[in-house]
């Protein structure tokens, strides 16, 4: 029989619980630290897109902006072969 309980995913991560922290430098730090996580997934997720042929436009609309804005913000950048994110020669 298959268990269909929810799992009890433990203890937040600490920048989840610095997030509400009462002390504004922790909470502050908490916030970018999620920020520059949130940068990297959506890097590595347009990435990835691309590299499954997407558009700019299906990627935009699944973001929420413009194809111009994910463009501007992702379209200088590739992924070489080991997913470092390197500049493209113009």
């Amino acid at each position: 029989m298959i268990d269909a309980s929810p799992r009890d995913p433990g203890p937040a991560p600490p920048d989840a619980t610095a997030a509400v922290s009462d002390d504004p430098a922790v909470g502050l730090r908490a916030v970018r630290s999620l920020a520059t996580l949130a940068e990297r997934l959506e890097a590595l997720q347009v990435g990835r897109a691309r590299s499954l042929g997407w558009s700019w436009q299906e990627i935009a609309d699944e973001l929420g902006v413009s194809r111009q804005a994910v463009h501007k913000k992702h379209g200088a950048t590739l992924l070489d072969g080991r997913g470092a994110r390197t500049r493209k020669d113009r």
